[in-house]
């Protein structure tokens, strides 16, 4: 058997608690089709792997007898999308009405950063090597 180190992670499950409004979001900001979509989740590929929205409601019956944090617990990690042009994203996100939580900066080891949230508070940044 090969070690689960060596395979793709496939999906990630995000709790959400407005499927509706975090769905537009990602069809919007992403230009993202679900590929599947029911009452309590919609699912997006994402190149090589695909994002599952899932509403909290489910959520519990995923991970029991885990915990569900809410949002307001805070971020415990954030996505990377790494691409040629920041400061271009950044503003085609602004004509998107995206917020961003920082951003476009310098990072000291080498990267042009911005990042910003979806609305169930997932945090994603964008990433531009610079050096």
């Amino acid at each position: 058997m090969k070690s689960l180190g060596s395979l793709n992670v496939d999906v990630i499950t995000l709790f959400v608690e407005d499927l509706h409004n975090v769905k537009v979001f990602y069809q919007e900001v992403f230009g993202l089709s679900a590929v599947y979509e029911d009452d309590v989740s919609a699912v997006f590929n994402f190149g090589n792997m695909s994002i599952n929205l899932l509403n909290i409601s489910e959520a519990h019956g995923l991970i029991h007898p885990g915990t569900v944090a809410s949002r307001e617990s805070g971020s415990r990690f954030q996505f990377t999308i790494r691409l040629d042009d920041v400061d271009a994203v950044c503003s085609e996100l602004k004509t998107r009405g995206v917020t961003l939580l920082n951003g476009p900066m310098d990072r000291p080891w080498g990267v042009r950063t911005a990042a910003f949230t979806d609305p169930a508070g997932h945090v994603w940044e964008i990433a531009q090597q610079i050096i």
